[in-house]
Parts: C-alpha cells; structure tokens; sequence
C-alpha cells in the first residue's frame, strides 16, 4: 500500500516505479495468457505484439525523463574602454583653526556676564566682569606708595642741594654730602618701585574686565554670576572657535601617500594643488571645494601613518569642530581603461576572476588583475581585452566550458518582461 504522509494523505508513488508496476502487471498478463493458451491455443503473435508495445512505452517514458535540459540563459556585455576618473576617500574629523580658552586671570568673584551661549563674539568684546572693589583698593595703595617715594625723593634731592656748597667751603664733613647723594639714588628707586606697583595694580584692574582674545563662535560659560574664579589657578571661563575657514584633519598611511604621490604625477598635477570635496556626515557634498594647507613633515613611526589638512571655506558656520567627515581627493583621469561592475567579479581564494563567453557560446573562467574602484566600478589593469564578452548576469550559471545561451542586455530585458505575469 501507498506510504501515509504526516497529514495522513496517501504519498503518490514515483513516475519510475508506476512504469515499473505496468510492466510487471503486464508479464503477469503474458504469464497469465500462456496458461490460457495450454487450453484455448491462440496464435502466439498476438502476445509477442503486446509485450514490445508495453516495453516500447516504458523505455520511451525513461527517455524522456533523462533529457537534458536547454543551456541556461545569461546577459552578456562586451569590454569597452573609457575614461576613468581617479580619487580617493579619506576619513578624518573637523577642527577649527583658532581655538581659544577664555580664563581668569586674577582672582575674584564674577559680577556680570556680557554674552550668550553659542553665538558669535567679535574680538575685543567684553564677555565677563569681576569685582573691582578691591582691584580699585589695590591700585589706590599703590599710588599711595608712588607718592610717599617721590616725596621722599625730593626731600632727598634738596639735602644735596643744601650740603652740597657747604662741602664746598668745608662747613661739613664729605660725609655728609655723600650720605645724602645715596639718599637720593634710593629714593629714585623706592620710585621706580611704586610706579611698578601701580602698574601691576592698573593691569590687574583690568582684567576685570574679560574680552574676547578672537573672533569666532563661543560655547557655554562654565561659571555664573557670583562664582569665585582664578583662586590658585586660571579658572576656565569658555572656549571661542574660530569657524571660517574650517579645518580636516586626517591619517594617511604611508602607502596611500605615496599613491597618491604617485596617480598626481602621473596626470601632471602636485598633491598641495588637488582639489578635495569634502563629504559631511550626513553624506552630502559641501559646496565649496577645499585644498591641502600642511602636511607633516614626518610619518608617525607607532602609527605608520602621515598626518594632512585641507582647509574649506565655511561661511554658513555649518561645519563645526569635532565632527567626523569624509574628503574625496580628485587624482585626475585615467584614459582608455576598462571598468566593470561588481556584479561581474568573482572572487575566489584571494583572486578574481570573470566569465568570458566565446562566439560559439561556450563559457570560459579569466583571471583579472583589479585596479582602483571608481564609484560602483572596478578598474581592470590586466586579463581583458576590449571586444571580449562577458557575463553581466547570471553568473552563478556559468561553467566552465559548458555552453549557455547569451542575450545582450535589450533581450534579456525582453525576455524578463515577457514572462512577468
């Protein structure tokens, strides 16, 4: 009886053994006949004819089953050359060219603030104010100072005026005199010492009032209103960014430069003159094109790698320092190379290969030597030859030396589209 499947339907027995099961039944027959014949005596004939047409049927039914089936169909393009044009991508991150650490610079208690978080400040601007109470105090002793020294001085100034004809007409010991001259070099110098006094009080008044060292973008201010500030240290007020122009940084293997160096001469162009696109995180272009400004002198020996910069323009202050991004250096064109697809590349133990089809429609494996990827194309340096067909589609049907049916893509089109319901 027919095998039950799980859903308890009786399981269908294959197409091979069905014919199997005609044929025996029909020996069965022939059997059965030949008892017959013992007792009817019909004319053999008849039997012989129905055993060969029985046995025809099933050897024809074998035939059919074992057909081969009709080469598989693939979309073939043929090998053209063009003009490639040649870049590179780097991956680096933003920063500006002036970042500038507003601080304290005495101590004192914060009195006003004079800005907004995150907006432009001009250079010279005021930002923050101090207490100048005792700043005021401070230069007002110094002063003090200054004028007891220069009073001093005179007094001392007008002993030698008076010693001085009385040592003439030895009235009075030398001594004296001399005394008095020293006198007077000291007090010039108790002056000069007060003036240095109200000097430093001046210049400590005035930072009191903290202005921007630079134009740019300021951040948030780390301290408020009130705060004690530059005790024991120069306390960190906020930071100014300069943002236009905006700067990229990047590493660059000592390989990847030397390409580079390499591709430039090649087209006739120096590296320092390349133009750079550089792509924002969110992966646009940003409209202005940029250029390298510095590249370092030496490569980082932990690394392996060669620190650059390129500069853009950045009048719309979008680009801000930290950001990461991505620059396209155009390496010039390379004429006359032949590009393909990813779609047409096989790899296989490190190697890469593509399906070649002959004018008799038989399928050959080539090895390629891969150049530079140009967008969604690869460049072929060596295993291709222009006029060469190549399998674009339907790859994984090919093998080697076995025929297949090739369309050229306006056929294959049609027929997709034929049998699309």
């Amino acid at each position: 009886m027919p095998s039950q499947t799980a859903q308890g339907k009786p399981k269908q027995p294959e197409k091979w053994l069905l014919e199997r099961m005609k044929l025996t039944h029909t020996l069965r027959s022939v059997s059965a006949l030949n008892v017959y014949s013992h007792r009817h005596r019909p004319r053999p004939a008849f039997w012989v004819t129905a055993l060969s047409l029985s046995l025809f049927a099933a050897s024809s039914c074998r035939k059919a089953e074992t057909q081969a089936p009709p080469p598989p169909v693939v979309m073939i393009v043929p090998v053209v050359t063009s003009d490639a044009p040649m870049s590179t991508t780097l991956i680096g991150q933003l920063d500006s060219p002036q970042t500038v650490d507003v601080r304290a610079r005495v101590e004192g208690f914060v009195d006003r603030l004079h800005f907004t978080d995150g907006t432009e400040v001009k250079q010279g601007d005021l930002l923050f104010e101090l207490d100048r109470k005792p700043f005021l105090e401070r230069l007002a002793a110094a002063k003090g100072a200054l004028a007891e020294a220069e009073a001093a001085l005179h007094k001392y100034e007008k002993d030698v005026a008076r010693l001085a004809p009385l040592a003439a007409r030895n009235a009075i010991p030398q001594q004296d005199l001399d005394n008095a001259k020293a006198s007077v070099a000291v007090g010039n110098a108790s002056v000069l010492t007060a003036k240095a006094g109200v000097e430093s009080a001046q210049i400590d008044l005035g930072y009191c009032e903290i202005k921007a060292p630079v134009s740019g973008l300021i951040g948030a201010s780390q301290v408020g209103v009130g705060a004690l500030v530059g005790k024991g240290e120069p306390t960190l007020l906020a930071t100014i960014s300069s943002l236009d122009p905006i700067w990229f940084y990047c590493n660059v293997s000592e390989v990847e430069y030397l390409k580079a160096e390499q591709r430039s001469r090649e087209v006739g162009r120096d590296v320092s003159s390349l133009a750079v696109t550089l792509i924002r995180p969110d992966g646009t272009e940003h409209p202005e094109i940029g250029k390298f400004v510095f590249i370092d002198r030496a490569v980082n020996v932990k690394t392996g790698t060669l620190r650059v910069r390129a500069e853009f323009s950045n009048k719309e202050k979008l680009l801000r320092p930290g950001m990461f991004a991505r620059i396209r250096v155009d390496l010039g064109v390379r004429k006359g190379v032949i590009q393909l697809p990813e779609r047409a590349l096989v790899q296989m133990q490190e190697k890469t290969f593509v399906w070649t089809v002959d004018e008799k429609g038989i399928c050959s494996q080539r090895p390629v030597k891969l150049g530079e990827q140009v967008g969604s194309q690869h460049v072929i340096l060596d295993g291709l030859k222009p006029g060469d067909r190549i399998i674009l589609e339907g790859v994984h049907k090919a093998r080697e030396g076995a025929p297949v049916t090739a369309m050229t893509p306006e056929q294959f089109a049609a027929m997709k589209a034929k049998l699309q319901p």
